[in-house]
């Protein structure tokens, strides 16, 4: 919810009716949050958008069925080597949860066949891997290797890849994700002391309807997944505006604090939801102090467990990290930098890595697949300072 965008043919008022040329009555469609007291978009289509038809029973999706984790897992640091996931039958594979989220990885080897709508989370990912086009009834969304992308709850969408292989970091949040109201002055504008601005986030494309001969959609709810289809063309949209849109994020747009000496996470908030913030490290100039130590002290983040997705460059605080691994520090315990990292970081002037982390307020729990791609030496390296 950036702020509101306007394609189309739309008619003077909403709520009144908008004909085509030769007469036929077009349909109008909100897609609403919060009921009808939050953010909203209209949308006008040349065919009934309700007219979809269940054509299969509901399925539990694995992550209620066999997938989590067995109880008693543990509370132990963990890291987990998403590159290991495995693309093919099942291209969503959750690896960590909670109330507040479902966290996984994203690695289709070939585009969506059908369209998909999330009824019950928004979606944020980012792009470790590959580049395409995130398509929806409200236009083209073009996104590469490093961006975030949001896709909001109830939005008709699918993703079509280009040739790479793509690997992305799915999250979905029921309660909704969005930027943080701290950086909006009351007219609802991004301020100009907030990480980024407006011209900074991708928006859709609109073309008007497009026709790609699909009519399948899978509709997801919880753990509840349900196929439907449409006689026509769901992409048949000849006009909309609102608030409510999918859009691209680069990492590398977003803005790093300096400081004389280190700040703490919270700085590099990006994206806020319901039991987490989402926080982007990006290259940038490390703390200016004469005996500044810049390398994260150790801490106890006694009411967060903290997830970083390790992207690019060198990760001065760890070891035996590498791009896509995925680590989980459990609130209580005390983490910090692997032993030797934190003195060799004295006299660093800069930092050249990108990683995205999570502060999440409730404890997230791994699933059986999450496990399987774990390095059982992590929780090791904290003394001995070796990681596989």
């Amino acid at each position: 919810m950036l702020e509101r965008l306007a394609f189309g043919e739309l008619p003077a008022k909403h709520h009144l009716a908008l004909r085509g040329a030769g007469g036929q009555l077009f349909y109008e469609a909100c897609l609403t949050r919060k009921g009808f007291d939050g953010p909203y978009s209209i949308l006008y289509h040349q065919h009934r958008p309700q007219a979809l038809r269940a054509v299969s029973a509901a399925v539990i999706e694995p992550l209620e069925a066999a997938e989590r984790a067995p109880r008693g897992a543990g509370l132990s640091r963990r890291h987990f080597r998403t590159l290991a996931v495995g693309s093919g039958q099942q291209p969503r594979v959750p690896l960590l949860f909670n109330a507040d989220l479902v966290l996984g990885c994203f690695r289709p080897t070939q585009n969506e066949g059908s369209y998909r709508i999330n009824a019950g989370a928004d979606e944020l990912s980012f792009v470790l891997q590959g580049r395409g086009t995130l398509r929806s009834a409200l236009g083209d969304v073009e996104f590469a290797a490093g961006d975030y992308l949001f896709v909001p709850k109830g939005l008709l969408h699918r993703f079509v890849f280009a040739a790479e292989a793509p690997h992305l970091l799915f999250m979905e949040f029921p309660g909704g994700v969005g930027v943080p109201q701290r950086f909006r002055n009351p007219a609802g504008q991004l301020r100009m002391d907030a990480p980024y601005c407006h011209r900074d986030f991708v928006r859709p494309r609109f073309e008007g309807p497009k026709d790609e001969g699909l009519r399948e959609v899978w509709v997801q709810r919880g753990v509840e997944r349900q196929r439907f289809a449409y006689e026509h063309n769901p992409l048949d949209v000849v006009g909309w505006d609102g608030s409510v849109y999918p859009f691209a994020f680069p990492i590398s747009r977003f803005q790093p604090r300096v400081s004389s000496v280190h700040l703490p996470p919270t700085w590099h908030g990006t994206f806020e939801a319901q039991g987490a913030l989402i926080c982007s490290f990006v290259p940038r100039p490390l703390d200016f102090h004469p005996e500044a130590i810049p390398c994260p002290y150790a801490h106890t983040s006694a009411d967060v467990d903290e997830v970083l997705f390790y992207v690019d460059g060198d990760f001065s605080s760890r070891l035996g990290v590498e791009r896509g691994s995925l680590t989980l520090h459990p609130g209580g315990i005390p983490h910090g930098p692997h032993p030797g990292r934190y003195e060799a970081s004295i006299g660093a002037k800069r930092t050249e890595e990108v990683a995205v982390m999570l502060d999440c307020t409730s404890r997230l729990n791994p699933t059986s697949q999450a496990l399987s791609i774990e390095d059982a030496n992590y929780e090791n390296s904290f003394t001995d300072g070796a990681s596989s």
